[in-house]
């Protein structure tokens, strides 16, 4: 587990806390209400999530001098990402919002990782093509103001540009090394990313409601096929 400490926070001041279990890291960051980044934990995933996430998340909040009860909003990554992780990441970030009756406010990881790819790589978020997992052989396309779509194993990833730049997160040996460079760069910055994506939903459009904020799995049920090649998201069963 890793942690990266940024300046003291006054207890005094509100803040706002973000979590994703979306890759195989997980994240867990706080910050001002702006999005400037004040505390950050991860660790790989390994599925247990349900061991150590609340423990981070108190870790991050006692480190940064900040008490549950200065929470402004929480901020949860949705997505794409594996079934398990996702549902105890949400479950998680959803806990909190009602039990301090503060807002919630989901991000796309996607959308995040992207904006995390642009700064770590001096390029605009428009040149960045993201690539995930999707199963043991699948891929997800994801890139700015279009929808994300399922790449089926060993297909080719058409539609790219000349200036382009491929970043790949948790795709080691199913992606170029320099890609695969890029997505760990990119997570690194994963965590401020959500912050500031956050605080910019809360300040501009408010927050999301509980009992409709689902995350984003890619999933192709059984007997149906992708339509057109986007992915098809699958709703929270509940």
């Amino acid at each position: 587990m890793t942690a990266s400490p940024r300046r003291r926070h006054d207890g005094r001041n509100r803040a706002i806390l973000a979590i994703d279990t979306a890759t195989s890291r997980v994240v867990v960051a706080v910050g001002t209400v702006d999005g400037e980044p004040l505390g950050l934990s991860t660790w790989p995933a390994e599925h247990r999530h349900g061991e150590q996430l609340l423990q981070s998340i108190e870790r991050v909040l006692g480190e940064a001098n900040i008490r549950r009860s200065r929470l402004e909003a929480i901020v949860a990554g949705t997505g794409p990402g594996a079934f398990t992780g996702l549902r105890v990441g949400l479950a998680t970030a959803k806990g909190l919002a009602h039990g301090l009756a503060r807002p919630l406010v989901g991000v796309p990881t996607s959308d995040a990782l992207i904006e995390a790819a642009g700064l770590a790589e001096g390029i605009a978020t428009s040149r960045v093509v993201l690539l995930l997992p999707a199963g043991p052989s699948d891929r997800v396309v994801a890139r700015v103001g279009t929808p994300a779509r399922l790449v089926a194993g060993g297909g080719e990833l058409d539609g790219l540009h000349a200036d382009d730049v491929l970043v790949a997160v948790d795709l080691d040996d199913r992606a170029p090394r320099d890609a695969v460079a890029r997505g760990a760069r990119a997570r690194d910055g994963l965590g401020a990313a959500l912050l500031r994506l956050g605080a910019a939903r809360l300040a501009t459009s408010g927050s999301d409601d509980l009992a409709m904020l689902v995350p984003e799995y890619v999933t192709l049920p059984r007997g149906v096929a992708a339509n057109v090649g986007e992915v098809t998201w699958s709703p929270d069963p509940r």
